[in-house]
């Protein structure tokens, strides 16, 4: 069982932890890997997610412009070789 003490650290207005590798290695974790992170008890508990690739189609559904900060690219002109 590969085990670690750590220091908690403050990275912007959150604390954090870097696994060490033999860590992660033994948990089947990857870089940019989903995790859910709950509380149970007095245990912080990290559970991997499975990985969803989501169609375009899901994507743009989820778009909110009010969440986003509105549309992309609010040109109404031409800046190089668009077709309007």
């Amino acid at each position: 069982m590969a085990e670690a003490v750590l220091d908690i650290k403050q990275w912007g207005n959150n604390l954090g932890v870097r696994l060490p590798a033999a860590v992660a290695r033994e948990a089947h974790l990857h870089v940019d890997q989903r995790v859910r992170v709950s509380v149970e008890g007095d245990q912080v508990v990290i559970t991997p997610l499975e990985a969803t690739r989501l169609t375009l189609e899901q994507r743009l559904a989820a778009y909110d412009p009010k969440r986003h900060g509105g549309e992309q690219m609010t040109a109404t002109q031409t800046l190089g070789a668009e077709r309007w």
